[in-house]
């Protein structure tokens, strides 16, 4: 196989952070595909981030966003959100603070009602249920099929309430878990949503 230029390895690992050496190996695996080798190491950085779930999370910050509409207009849409770590260390870095900043403006903008799946509450996942296998009775679906079509609804739902569910604001193919499995593989530490507050003038 022809030798993946070194031009090419450093575009990868500006768009994943990956290390050079992971991105160079990641390329050659595809075949020089970057599209391909963008999500092998995703994929890569999701396996190590599981090995890393378990472990305590004490350390962390604290950040906001705050959306203008213009420089003479005073912010109306802001979040505030708690991303912790294992080490103090890890916590004062500038990715570290980046990837909190980057959560706090998406949930600024996608207004996610839980941080995961595991959040939502038992009666809200009963309820949103029941609303799915009557539409799909209403409509006259197989009821073979119904079971299908409501999983499919569910994960739609958490897909538009869960933070970590929903589609990155910045790149609508990454889900948000990805972005935080990118910088648990990137920083070598676990790293957790803690949680999360939405403040919006217009809205009750």
């Amino acid at each position: 196989m022809a030798e993946i230029p070194l031009e090419l390895v450093r575009q990868l690992r500006d768009l994943t952070g990956g290390g050079m050496m992971d991105c160079k190996k990641a390329l050659e695996e595809t075949g020089g595909d970057m599209d391909k080798a963008v999500v092998l190491l995703r994929e890569r950085g999701i396996a190590k981030a599981a090995k890393r779930a378990g472990r305590e999370t004490s350390n962390g910050v604290v950040e906001a966003y705050l959306h203008r509409t213009g420089e003479d207009y005073p912010p109306q849409v802001g979040a505030l959100v708690e991303l912790d770590c294992e080490t103090d260390f890890v916590a004062k870095g500038d990715d570290f603070r980046r990837l909190a900043r980057e959560l706090a403006m998406h949930v600024a903008a996608a207004a996610p009602r839980w941080v995961s799946s595991d959040d939502v509450p038992p009666e809200v996942l009963e309820e949103e249920r029941g609303i799915y296998e009557r539409k799909a009775e209403q409509d006259g679906k197989p009821e073979a099929a119904i079971s299908k079509i409501v999983d499919g609804q569910v994960k739609k739902f958490f897909e538009d309430n869960c933070l970590l569910e929903q589609p990155y604001v910045r790149d609508l193919k990454v889900p948000v878990k990805d972005l935080v499995a990118d910088a648990i593989s990137r920083l070598q530490e676990n790293i957790t949503v803690r949680r999360f507050s939405r403040f919006s003038v217009k809205e009750a």
